[in-house]
């Protein structure tokens, strides 16, 4: 038991350094030792992701908070996804997750669809998923409280419990992102878009049918590759 708690420590000890270091270029020099082989590096990341995905999951599996912001999601009549920078990615894999079941669901991208049209008609049956990760990209933090003035719901997936929107939130998930990398993790940010993708599929009425009927116009389409598997053998 002591060594466990001794073990909690260490890792609440290291998560707070790690959030001082709040540049790619903070954690380059923190992180990255030029001296290091290829190898020892690679068991570095392999270890810290394997860690920031536990403590993600361990987490998330005691608050709830996932469950819930599945159902805010289910529920909504308009589903809107967003994130700039780098968190743009993350928005548009969760956004291609849910159009596969789901009916009105809308990546934000500041093109085809931005912030401010979005803003100009918020219902309250309108759900609003934004990804914002530090250094907090101003822009998203703006949009996540104009939405939620405007009577929308607001599910943050963030990196902290004290992010900008955090307090502001319908519905928080946090991921841990620590890593050997200069770069912050994506692995738990990816592992949530599929478990709230997930669990909001599996109660979302017509989610098989829209699967079924995408199957047949990605044929009609002729989306995929129908020929043999690369490197298989040929027969005959």
């Amino acid at each position: 038991m002591k060594a466990n708690k001794s073990l909690s420590a260490a890792t609440n000890e290291a998560d707070a350094h790690d959030r001082t270091l709040v540049s790619p270029g903070e954690r380059y020099g923190e992180r990255i030792r030029t001296n290091v082989s290829a190898e020892a590096l690679q068991a570095r990341v392999i270890e810290a992701e394997t860690r920031s995905l536990a403590q993600t999951f361990d987490e998330l599996s005691r608050t709830g908070d996932v469950p819930r912001a599945a159902a805010l999601i289910l529920g909504a009549r308009r589903r809107y996804i967003g994130g700039q920078g780098k968190a743009a990615a993350y928005a548009e894999l969760l956004g291609a997750d849910l159009s596969a079941t789901l009916s009105n669901v809308f990546l934000v991208d500041g093109r085809a669809l931005t912030p401010l049209t979005v803003l100009t008609d918020v219902r309250a049956s309108d759900v609003l998923v934004v990804f914002s990760m530090r250094r907090y990209r101003e822009d998203t933090v703006r949009f996540g409280e104009l939405f939620r003035e405007s009577g929308g719901q607001l599910v943050v997936i963030t990196d902290s419990a004290d992010a900008p929107l955090a307090a502001v939130a319908s519905a928080l998930i946090r991921v841990h992102t620590g890593s050997a990398s200069y770069a912050d993790s994506p692995t738990s940010v990816a592992a949530v878009c599929h478990l709230l993708s997930t669990l909001t599929t599996a109660s979302a009425k017509g989610a098989r049918r829209r699967l079924t009927v995408r199957d047949r116009f990605g044929r009609d389409l002729g989306l995929y590759h129908t020929g043999p598997a690369a490197g298989a053998e040929p027969r005959g």
